[in-house]
């Protein structure tokens, strides 16, 4: 998205709560599109969390930020996606102590299908998607089922926290800059089945497997990203907020300006142009998984060509089978239209 003196509608759902928080300030900054995009922020919450979003619009307001050009709160869906350029979607249920996976499912799709009709019905053309709340992957994918006149590809789910996450790892194990890791790759769904790949990845210009420790990376590598979400919860006392917002911010950014020749994470459609790309790496049309991707021309475009190990197509396959399961779960629900 080229710099530009017209408002871009960035839309954010769940305004009101920690995510929401952590993230609006550094919008209305320019951290998300860049310093030369004013933003028009609308903020949709439910009637319970109207407030809460109230009070963080009035904050906006106070904060005199040059590149706001306004802020609404709404919990109308078609005022909050009219005009819609770039939508967060970071509301969703949370899983509650005894709540069957099948309820979880029902539930989220109660907020992301009509949220998904509402973009279909009121976004602008050039509308991209990320969802945030989880499961991120599967409200994604139910998001864009209910909107059909949205190519699948502008619907995308946000494993780039746990992408920054194995970076930082990394650079932590190998006493080295973040600035210092590339090629890390996460795959799969944003749950403790997501597989995070070192096996193509640098540090400081190394394999990255010269610098660490095979067996570390399988015993204590993958768990730990895996899991670190529910670490922070046992630690901090609730789920990840500012890492979130700020990994939130790092998707779109690289989304609308590019990568260049580097990759990151992202969970996209495995259909439509994608559907070659994830089918070289065994995995079927119809989902959103994570996968190794390039942003060229505001476009996310899967990287090809990688070899993968045994080890590795069997944690893939793993998570694959989680994301089916979960799809195949919402078909039983008929919470997928068609």
């Amino acid at each position: 998205m080229a710099p530009t003196t017209q408002p871009v509608t960035v839309t954010v759902t769940g305004a009101g709560g920690q995510i929401g928080y952590a993230l609006l300030f550094r919008i209305a900054s320019g951290q998300l599109l860049g310093p030369d995009t004013p933003v028009r922020l609308n903020l949709l919450e439910i009637p319970l969390g109207l407030r809460a979003a109230e009070g963080t619009a009035l904050e906006l307001i106070d904060g005199a930020f040059p590149l706001l050009a306004s802020v609404d709160v709404t919990d109308d869906a078609a005022a909050a996606f009219d005009g819609t350029n770039v939508a967060l979607l970071v509301g969703a249920r949370p899983r509650s102590a005894g709540m069957e996976r099948a309820d979880l499912l029902e539930a989220n799709a109660a907020i992301f299908g009509p949220q998904g009709r509402a973009i279909n019905e009121h976004a602008a053309s050039d509308v991209r998607v990320l969802v945030v709340g989880n499961p991120a992957n599967t409200n994604a994918l139910i998001a864009s089922a209910h909107a059909p006149d949205v190519p699948p590809e502008r619907f995308t789910a946000m494993t780039r926290l746990d992408h920054n996450r194995a970076v930082a790892q990394l650079a932590l194990k190998a006493e080295a800059s973040v600035t210092d890791v590339d090629g890390v790759i996460v795959w799969g769904n944003h749950s403790a089945t997501q597989y995070p790949d070192v096996s193509h990845a640098t540090i400081g210009g190394r394999p990255a497997l010269e610098v660490v420790d095979e067996a570390w990376c399988e015993e204590v590598f993958v768990p730990k990203v895996a899991r670190r979400g529910a670490e922070i919860i046992e630690v901090r006392g609730a789920s990840s907020a500012a890492s979130a917002a700020n990994a939130a911010i790092d998707h779109v950014y690289d989304w609308v300006n590019g990568t260049g020749d580097r990759w990151t994470s992202a969970g996209v459609t495995t259909s439509g142009p994608n559907a070659e790309a994830a089918a070289s790496y065994g995995i079927p049309e119809g989902l959103v998984c994570s996968l190794p991707v390039r942003s060229q021309g505001g476009e996310w475009q899967v990287v090809t060509g990688l070899e993968n190990s045994a080890v590795a197509r069997a944690h893939i396959e793993a998570s694959v089978a989680e994301l089916i399961d979960e799809r195949e779960a919402v078909r039983a629900l008929s919470l997928l239209p068609g």
